[in-house]
Protein backbone atom coordinates (compact mmCIF):
# COMPACT_ATOMS: atom_id res chain seq x y z
CA UNK A 1 0.00 0.00 0.00
CA UNK A 2 1.44 3.35 -1.13
CA UNK A 3 0.18 6.84 -0.41
CA UNK A 4 0.90 10.12 1.31
CA UNK A 5 0.26 10.54 5.05
CA UNK A 6 -3.51 10.72 5.57
CA UNK A 7 -4.38 9.15 2.20
CA UNK A 8 -6.31 6.40 3.95
CA UNK A 9 -4.04 3.52 2.89
CA UNK A 10 -3.99 2.17 6.44
CA UNK A 11 -7.81 2.08 6.61
CA UNK A 12 -8.03 0.29 3.26
CA UNK A 13 -5.34 -2.18 4.36
CA UNK A 14 -7.42 -3.14 7.41
CA UNK A 15 -10.50 -3.69 5.24
CA UNK A 16 -8.45 -5.92 2.94
CA UNK A 17 -7.30 -7.93 5.95
CA UNK A 18 -10.91 -8.58 6.94
CA UNK A 19 -12.03 -9.53 3.42
CA UNK A 20 -9.12 -11.71 2.27
CA UNK A 21 -7.85 -12.92 5.67
CA UNK A 22 -4.32 -11.74 4.94
CA UNK A 23 -1.97 -10.33 7.59
CA UNK A 24 -1.21 -6.61 7.50
CA UNK A 25 2.51 -6.06 7.93
CA UNK A 26 3.25 -2.62 9.33
CA UNK A 27 6.95 -2.05 9.96
CA UNK A 28 6.25 0.40 12.78
CA UNK A 29 4.00 -2.05 14.61
CA UNK A 30 6.47 -4.90 14.08
CA UNK A 31 9.38 -2.84 15.43
CA UNK A 32 7.42 -1.91 18.55
CA UNK A 33 6.40 -5.56 19.00
CA UNK A 34 10.00 -6.77 18.59
CA UNK A 35 11.25 -4.22 21.11
CA UNK A 36 8.52 -5.16 23.61
CA UNK A 37 9.29 -8.89 23.28
CA UNK A 38 13.07 -8.20 23.50
CA UNK A 39 13.87 -10.35 20.48
CA UNK A 40 17.45 -10.19 19.08
CA UNK A 41 16.28 -7.86 16.29
CA UNK A 42 14.18 -5.90 18.80
CA UNK A 43 17.23 -5.31 21.02
CA UNK A 44 19.21 -4.05 18.01
CA UNK A 45 16.36 -1.74 17.00
CA UNK A 46 16.02 -0.42 20.57
CA UNK A 47 19.66 0.74 20.59
CA UNK A 48 19.01 2.91 17.51
CA UNK A 49 15.64 4.16 18.79
CA UNK A 50 17.08 5.10 22.20
CA UNK A 51 19.86 7.02 20.45
CA UNK A 52 17.22 8.97 18.48
CA UNK A 53 18.33 7.43 15.18
CA UNK A 54 16.36 5.70 12.45
CA UNK A 55 16.38 1.91 12.53
CA UNK A 56 18.65 0.54 9.78
CA UNK A 57 17.14 -1.02 6.66
CA UNK A 58 18.94 -4.30 7.44
CA UNK A 59 17.05 -4.70 10.72
CA UNK A 60 13.71 -3.74 9.16
CA UNK A 61 14.20 -6.19 6.27
CA UNK A 62 15.17 -8.96 8.68
CA UNK A 63 11.95 -8.35 10.64
CA UNK A 64 9.92 -8.43 7.39
CA UNK A 65 11.61 -11.68 6.34
CA UNK A 66 10.72 -13.29 9.67
CA UNK A 67 7.12 -12.09 9.39
CA UNK A 68 6.35 -13.17 5.81
CA UNK A 69 7.61 -16.70 6.48
CA UNK A 70 5.00 -17.32 9.20
CA UNK A 71 2.15 -19.75 8.39
CA UNK A 72 -0.56 -17.04 8.29
CA UNK A 73 1.29 -15.28 5.42
CA UNK A 74 1.42 -18.30 3.10
CA UNK A 75 -1.49 -17.09 0.95
CA UNK A 76 -0.23 -13.51 0.88
CA UNK A 77 0.36 -10.39 2.94
CA UNK A 78 -0.20 -6.63 2.88
CA UNK A 79 2.77 -4.29 3.40
CA UNK A 80 1.89 -0.90 4.91
CA UNK A 81 4.42 1.88 5.52
CA UNK A 82 7.33 0.18 3.77
CA UNK A 83 9.26 0.82 1.55
CA UNK A 84 9.62 4.57 2.09
CA UNK A 85 12.49 5.21 -0.37
CA UNK A 86 14.00 3.77 -3.55
CA UNK A 87 16.84 1.97 -1.78
CA UNK A 88 14.35 0.17 0.49
CA UNK A 89 12.20 -0.77 -2.51
CA UNK A 90 15.12 -2.38 -4.33
CA UNK A 91 16.29 -4.24 -1.20
CA UNK A 92 12.73 -5.45 -0.51
CA UNK A 93 12.37 -6.78 -4.07
CA UNK A 94 15.64 -8.73 -3.75
CA UNK A 95 14.54 -10.20 -0.42
CA UNK A 96 11.06 -11.26 -1.55
CA UNK A 97 12.37 -12.68 -4.84
CA UNK A 98 14.93 -14.78 -2.96
CA UNK A 99 12.07 -16.09 -0.77
CA UNK A 100 9.92 -16.86 -3.83
CA UNK A 101 7.31 -14.33 -2.65
CA UNK A 102 7.54 -11.36 -5.08
CA UNK A 103 5.07 -8.48 -4.88
CA UNK A 104 2.09 -8.92 -7.24
CA UNK A 105 0.49 -5.51 -6.68
CA UNK A 106 1.61 -2.02 -5.65
CA UNK A 107 -1.50 0.05 -4.89
CA UNK A 108 -1.24 3.86 -4.73
CA UNK A 109 -4.07 5.74 -2.97
CA UNK A 110 -3.86 9.26 -4.43
CA UNK A 111 -5.41 12.25 -2.58
CA UNK A 112 -5.30 16.03 -3.08
CA UNK A 113 -3.01 17.97 -0.69
CA UNK A 114 -5.81 20.11 0.84
CA UNK A 115 -7.90 17.01 1.52
CA UNK A 116 -4.87 15.37 3.11
CA UNK A 117 -4.35 18.25 5.53
CA UNK A 118 -8.01 18.15 6.58
CA UNK A 119 -7.84 14.41 7.12
CA UNK A 120 -4.70 14.52 9.22
CA UNK A 121 -5.74 17.45 11.37
CA UNK A 122 -9.14 15.81 12.14
CA UNK A 123 -7.79 12.26 12.51
CA UNK A 124 -8.47 10.30 15.70
CA UNK A 125 -7.15 6.78 16.45
CA UNK A 126 -8.45 4.22 18.98
CA UNK A 127 -5.74 3.26 21.48
CA UNK A 128 -7.26 -0.21 22.00
CA UNK A 129 -8.15 -1.58 18.52
CA UNK A 130 -6.52 0.99 16.21
CA UNK A 131 -9.81 1.99 14.51
CA UNK A 132 -9.51 5.39 12.83
CA UNK A 133 -12.03 8.28 12.71
CA UNK A 134 -12.14 11.85 11.43
CA UNK A 135 -13.94 14.62 13.28
CA UNK A 136 -14.84 16.38 10.00
CA UNK A 137 -16.41 13.65 7.81
CA UNK A 138 -16.30 10.33 9.78
CA UNK A 139 -16.74 11.17 13.47
CA UNK A 140 -17.50 8.55 16.18
CA UNK A 141 -21.02 8.32 17.66
CA UNK A 142 -19.65 9.25 21.08
CA UNK A 143 -16.98 11.92 21.06
CA UNK A 144 -13.62 10.58 22.20
CA UNK A 145 -14.81 6.93 22.24
CA UNK A 146 -14.44 4.12 19.70
CA UNK A 147 -17.66 2.74 18.18
CA UNK A 148 -16.11 -0.75 17.89
CA UNK A 149 -14.63 -1.42 21.34
CA UNK A 150 -15.38 1.71 23.36
CA UNK A 151 -11.71 2.50 23.67
CA UNK A 152 -10.32 6.00 24.07
CA UNK A 153 -9.53 7.95 20.91
CA UNK A 154 -6.20 9.73 20.57
CA UNK A 155 -5.19 12.75 18.55
CA UNK A 156 -1.59 12.37 17.48
CA UNK A 157 0.72 15.23 18.46
CA UNK A 158 2.27 15.32 14.98
CA UNK A 159 -1.14 15.76 13.33
CA UNK A 160 -0.78 19.53 13.00
CA UNK A 161 -0.42 21.70 9.91
CA UNK A 162 3.30 22.43 10.33
CA UNK A 163 4.29 18.81 10.92
CA UNK A 164 1.96 17.60 8.16
CA UNK A 165 3.56 20.02 5.69
CA UNK A 166 7.00 18.60 6.51
CA UNK A 167 5.76 15.03 6.18
CA UNK A 168 4.22 15.75 2.78
CA UNK A 169 7.52 17.26 1.55
CA UNK A 170 9.35 14.13 2.73
CA UNK A 171 6.79 11.99 0.86
CA UNK A 172 7.34 13.94 -2.36
CA UNK A 173 11.14 13.69 -2.22
CA UNK A 174 11.48 10.09 -0.99
CA UNK A 175 8.33 8.07 -1.67
CA UNK A 176 7.35 9.37 -5.14
CA UNK A 177 10.52 7.75 -6.66
CA UNK A 178 9.24 4.47 -5.17
CA UNK A 179 5.96 4.98 -7.04
CA UNK A 180 7.89 5.45 -10.29
CA UNK A 181 9.98 2.34 -9.51
CA UNK A 182 6.91 0.10 -9.25
CA UNK A 183 5.37 1.78 -12.29
CA UNK A 184 8.41 0.78 -14.36
CA UNK A 185 8.14 -2.81 -13.05
CA UNK A 186 4.48 -2.99 -14.14
CA UNK A 187 2.98 -3.73 -10.70
CA UNK A 188 1.60 -0.25 -9.91
CA UNK A 189 -2.15 0.48 -9.87
CA UNK A 190 -3.50 3.91 -8.88
CA UNK A 191 -6.94 4.89 -7.54
CA UNK A 192 -8.38 8.06 -6.07
CA UNK A 193 -8.77 7.99 -2.30
CA UNK A 194 -11.55 10.63 -2.22
CA UNK A 195 -15.15 9.85 -1.20
CA UNK A 196 -16.80 7.39 1.12
CA UNK A 197 -14.55 4.71 2.61
CA UNK A 198 -16.86 1.96 1.31
CA UNK A 199 -16.74 3.37 -2.25
CA UNK A 200 -12.94 3.56 -2.14
CA UNK A 201 -12.81 -0.02 -0.86
CA UNK A 202 -14.97 -1.21 -3.77
CA UNK A 203 -12.43 0.28 -6.17
CA UNK A 204 -9.60 -1.35 -4.19
CA UNK A 205 -11.21 -4.82 -4.26
CA UNK A 206 -11.85 -4.51 -8.02
CA UNK A 207 -8.15 -3.89 -8.60
CA UNK A 208 -7.18 -6.79 -6.34
CA UNK A 209 -9.59 -9.18 -8.08
CA UNK A 210 -8.27 -8.17 -11.52
CA UNK A 211 -4.71 -8.90 -10.42
CA UNK A 212 -5.76 -12.24 -8.89
CA UNK A 213 -7.52 -13.35 -12.10
CA UNK A 214 -4.48 -12.39 -14.19
CA UNK A 215 -2.23 -14.39 -11.88
CA UNK A 216 -4.54 -17.42 -12.11
CA UNK A 217 -4.54 -17.24 -15.90
CA UNK A 218 -0.76 -16.99 -15.97
CA UNK A 219 -0.31 -19.93 -13.62
CA UNK A 220 -2.89 -21.94 -15.55
CA UNK A 221 -1.16 -21.37 -18.89
CA UNK A 222 2.20 -22.16 -17.29
CA UNK A 223 0.77 -25.40 -15.89
CA UNK A 224 -0.70 -26.35 -19.29
CA UNK A 225 2.64 -25.68 -21.01
CA UNK A 226 4.49 -27.72 -18.41
CA UNK A 227 2.01 -30.60 -18.81
CA UNK A 228 2.39 -30.61 -22.61
CA UNK A 229 6.17 -30.52 -22.32
CA UNK A 230 6.11 -33.41 -19.85
CA UNK A 231 3.80 -35.42 -22.16
CA UNK A 232 6.10 -34.87 -25.15
CA UNK A 233 9.16 -35.89 -23.11
CA UNK A 234 7.50 -39.10 -21.86
CA UNK A 235 6.35 -39.95 -25.39
CA UNK A 236 9.88 -39.53 -26.74
CA UNK A 237 11.29 -41.66 -23.90
CA UNK A 238 8.80 -44.46 -24.63
CA UNK A 239 9.65 -44.44 -28.33
CA UNK A 240 13.36 -44.56 -27.54
CA UNK A 241 12.84 -47.42 -25.06
CA UNK A 242 10.88 -49.47 -27.62
CA UNK A 243 13.53 -49.15 -30.29
CA UNK A 244 16.68 -49.44 -28.13
CA UNK A 245 19.21 -49.87 -30.99
CA UNK A 246 21.95 -52.31 -29.95
CA UNK A 247 24.56 -51.24 -32.50
CA UNK A 248 26.25 -47.88 -32.51
CA UNK A 249 25.32 -47.32 -36.14
CA UNK A 250 21.63 -47.73 -35.29
CA UNK A 251 21.95 -45.26 -32.39
CA UNK A 252 23.62 -42.77 -34.65
CA UNK A 253 20.81 -43.15 -37.15
CA UNK A 254 18.23 -42.40 -34.43
CA UNK A 255 20.15 -39.31 -33.31
CA UNK A 256 20.43 -38.10 -36.90
CA UNK A 257 16.70 -38.55 -37.44
CA UNK A 258 15.94 -36.56 -34.27
CA UNK A 259 18.35 -33.83 -35.36
CA UNK A 260 16.69 -33.65 -38.78
CA UNK A 261 13.30 -33.11 -37.14
CA UNK A 262 14.50 -30.37 -34.80
CA UNK A 263 16.97 -28.61 -37.09
CA UNK A 264 15.95 -27.68 -40.61
CA UNK A 265 18.65 -28.27 -43.21
CA UNK A 266 19.84 -25.18 -45.02
CA UNK A 267 19.25 -25.48 -48.79
CA UNK A 268 22.49 -25.91 -50.74
CA UNK A 269 23.04 -23.11 -53.27
CA UNK A 270 22.49 -24.06 -56.93
CA UNK A 271 25.95 -22.87 -57.97
CA UNK A 272 27.65 -25.26 -55.56
CA UNK A 273 25.56 -28.19 -56.84
CA UNK A 274 26.46 -27.42 -60.47
CA UNK A 275 30.16 -27.10 -59.62
CA UNK A 276 30.14 -30.44 -57.77
CA UNK A 277 28.46 -32.15 -60.78
CA UNK A 278 31.10 -30.73 -63.20
CA UNK A 279 33.98 -31.95 -61.02
CA UNK A 280 32.43 -35.43 -60.80
CA UNK A 281 31.97 -35.58 -64.61
CA UNK A 282 35.62 -34.55 -65.20
CA UNK A 283 36.84 -37.25 -62.82
CA UNK A 284 34.81 -39.89 -64.68
CA UNK A 285 36.27 -38.82 -68.08
CA UNK A 286 39.86 -38.91 -66.74
CA UNK A 287 39.31 -42.38 -65.25
CA UNK A 288 37.92 -43.70 -68.56
CA UNK A 289 40.92 -42.33 -70.51
CA UNK A 290 43.38 -44.01 -68.14
CA UNK A 291 41.63 -47.38 -68.48
CA UNK A 292 41.63 -47.10 -72.30
CA UNK A 293 45.35 -46.23 -72.37
CA UNK A 294 46.20 -49.27 -70.24
CA UNK A 295 44.23 -51.56 -72.59
CA UNK A 296 45.97 -50.22 -75.74
CA UNK A 297 49.42 -50.66 -74.17
CA UNK A 298 48.68 -54.28 -73.29
CA UNK A 299 47.40 -55.06 -76.82
CA UNK A 300 50.31 -53.49 -78.90
CA UNK A 301 52.98 -56.17 -79.96
CA UNK A 302 56.59 -55.33 -79.22
CA UNK A 303 58.67 -54.20 -82.26
CA UNK A 304 61.39 -56.46 -83.77
CA UNK A 305 64.18 -54.10 -82.80
CA UNK A 306 63.10 -54.15 -79.19
CA UNK A 307 62.91 -57.96 -79.14
CA UNK A 308 66.40 -58.23 -80.71
CA UNK A 309 67.79 -55.83 -78.16
CA UNK A 310 66.21 -57.83 -75.38
CA UNK A 311 67.80 -61.06 -76.75
CA UNK A 312 71.23 -59.42 -76.94
CA UNK A 313 70.91 -58.27 -73.34
CA UNK A 314 69.94 -61.78 -72.27
CA UNK A 315 73.01 -63.26 -74.08
CA UNK A 316 75.37 -60.81 -72.40
CA UNK A 317 73.85 -61.66 -69.07
CA UNK A 318 74.31 -65.39 -69.83
CA UNK A 319 77.94 -64.80 -70.79
CA UNK A 320 78.59 -62.88 -67.67
CA UNK A 321 77.09 -65.71 -65.69
CA UNK A 322 79.18 -68.40 -67.53
CA UNK A 323 82.47 -66.48 -67.34
CA UNK A 324 82.77 -66.73 -63.63
CA UNK A 325 82.34 -70.53 -63.89
CA UNK A 326 85.30 -70.78 -66.37
CA UNK A 327 87.44 -68.60 -64.12
CA UNK A 328 86.72 -70.86 -61.18
CA UNK A 329 87.69 -73.94 -63.28
CA UNK A 330 91.02 -72.31 -64.25
CA UNK A 331 91.70 -71.49 -60.64
CA UNK A 332 91.09 -75.10 -59.74
CA UNK A 333 93.64 -76.38 -62.36
CA UNK A 334 96.21 -73.87 -61.07
CA UNK A 335 95.69 -75.11 -57.59
CA UNK A 336 96.15 -78.76 -58.73
CA UNK A 337 99.37 -77.86 -60.48
CA UNK A 338 100.67 -76.11 -57.42
CA UNK A 339 99.76 -79.12 -55.35
CA UNK A 340 101.66 -81.39 -57.75
CA UNK A 341 104.68 -79.14 -57.62
CA UNK A 342 104.59 -79.30 -53.87
CA UNK A 343 104.39 -83.11 -53.87
CA UNK A 344 107.19 -83.61 -56.44
CA UNK A 345 110.04 -82.29 -54.27
CA UNK A 346 109.04 -84.66 -51.49
CA UNK A 347 109.20 -87.67 -53.84
CA UNK A 348 112.70 -86.63 -55.12
CA UNK A 349 114.10 -86.41 -51.61
CA UNK A 350 112.71 -89.88 -50.78
CA UNK A 351 114.37 -91.35 -53.92
CA UNK A 352 117.66 -89.69 -53.06
CA UNK A 353 117.53 -91.14 -49.60
CA UNK A 354 116.95 -94.64 -51.01
CA UNK A 355 119.91 -94.29 -53.34
CA UNK A 356 122.15 -93.10 -50.53
CA UNK A 357 120.98 -95.94 -48.31
CA UNK A 358 121.80 -98.46 -51.05
CA UNK A 359 125.28 -96.95 -51.47
CA UNK A 360 125.99 -97.08 -47.75
CA UNK A 361 124.75 -100.71 -47.66
CA UNK A 362 127.11 -101.65 -50.46
CA UNK A 363 130.06 -99.99 -48.75
CA UNK A 364 129.42 -101.78 -45.48
CA UNK A 365 129.09 -105.07 -47.35
CA UNK A 366 132.44 -104.51 -48.97
CA UNK A 367 134.13 -103.72 -45.71
CA UNK A 368 132.89 -106.88 -44.14
CA UNK A 369 134.17 -108.92 -46.93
Amino acid sequence: MLGAPGSGKGTQAKLLVEKYKLPQISTGDMLREAVAEATPLGRQAKVSMDAGQLVSDEIVLAIIQERVTRPDARKGFILDGFPRNLQQAEALDQLLTSLGRPLNLSLLVAVDVDALIQRLVGRRTCLSCGQMYNVYYAPPHIEGRCDECGGRLRHRADDNEETIGNRLRVFETHTLPVVEYYKEHGTLRTLQGVGEISDIFKAVTKVVEDVKSNLKNETRTDAIRAAFAKHRASKAEKAAAEKKPAKKSARKAVKKAAAKKTVKKKPVPKKKVVAKKKVAAKKKVVAKKKVAAKKTLSKKPASKKKTAAKKAVKKTLARNKVAPKKKTAAKKTVKKAAARNKVAPKKKTAAKKKVAAKKTARKTARKKR
